[in-house]
């Protein structure tokens, strides 16, 4: 008598799907955005079984060809991003991640790996970038192609990409060029206390005296549509929301490998904010308040 065999699993199926998470990776710092890098993971894979299999078999690196593809459409998305993003509701900011432990995703692939890349400061930076250019640094400098293998991707030749990235790196050093190390590690701590004490004096010496918060809503919640300016007006608005919202609830979380603060409602996550300190002042708050942006932080892991 013969035994029933056991179903044979296509070895190069665990092969494709273990490069889910570095897509995710790649696609997010390209976007800052987690649902639009969902989408180019997801049509790259679209792409990859839409070939046959003697198509498949011809190509002597999968991984490699996941990375080209993936990139190309991330391209392709962010040159259509800034027109998406003139029709946005106020401000525009990155998608804010929580550290992978606290991630309430069922699906490990689909986690973010934090390290300096990922911080809001160096998304925001990115934001200033051209395609090509965000595309050309993301690739060598963060994930290490070489200038030829980026040259592939973004149809451009490896001396146009070295200056490409090289572009990116002087709007990098820019950035950062005021900046000194923070002397208050427990700032963001010492602002949430602040903030819950109604301490307008203590928030005010917190932040630096030409400090810009930056609210996103994207519509769908009340925001501020343009920045606020300065320590003692952020101050005021931050004390506003306090008095509207009496049941509001201030945790300390990481944000994007940052230290940072979620404000829940009722143990709803309503906006979770980002920081960058300059010495020993807040210089830059980001707030997010979009709801579509803060699934990582709101979704409940299923039983």
């Amino acid at each position: 008598m013969t035994t029933p065999s056991e179903p044979s699993i296509d070895p190069s199926l665990s092969v494709i799907m273990s490069e889910r998470r570095q897509l995710i990776n790649l696609a997010y710092r390209l976007l800052g955005s987690l649902a639009d890098a969902e989408d180019v993971v997801q049509e790259t894979y679209t792409r990859w079984y839409a070939m046959t299999p003697e198509q498949q078999e011809a190509i002597q690196s999968p991984g490699a060809w996941l990375t080209k593809v993936a990139g190309r459409i991330c391209l392709d998305v962010l040159g259509s991003a800034r027109a998406r993003r003139e029709r946005y509701v106020g401000e525009w900011i990155p998608e804010p991640l929580p550290k992978p432990s606290e991630w309430v995703t069922a699906d490990p692939a689909d986690r973010v790996t934090l390290d300096e890349s990922i911080n809001m400061a160096f998304l925001v930076v990115l934001e200033s970038m051209t395609p090509a250019e965000r595309v050309a640094f993301i690739l060598h400098d963060v994930f290490r192609y070489s200038f030829a293998e980026v040259g592939e991707i973004v149809g451009r030749s490896e001396v146009a990409c070295r200056q490409l990235a090289s572009s990116a790196r002087r709007r990098i050093r820019a950035s950062q060029a005021s900046a000194a190390p923070a002397a208050r590690p427990d700032i963001v701590s010492d602002f949430k206390q602040a903030w819950e004490a109604k301490d307008i004096k203590a928030l005010v010496g917190l932040l630096d005296p030409d400090a810009t918060a930056v609210i996103d809503g994207g519509g769908l919640v009340s925001a501020g549509l343009r920045p606020i300016e300065g320590s003692e007006q952020i101050a005021r608005y931050l004390l506003a929301i306090a008095g509207m919202s009496p049941g509001l609830t201030l945790l300390e979380r990481t944000v994007n490998g940052q230290p940072g603060l979620v404000a829940q409602l009722d143990g709803v996550t309503v906006t979770v904010a980002a920081f960058d300190v300059t010495g020993d002042r807040i210089k830059q708050i980001w707030a997010v308040r979009n709801p579509e942006k803060l699934r990582p932080w709101t979704v409940q892991p299923q039983p």
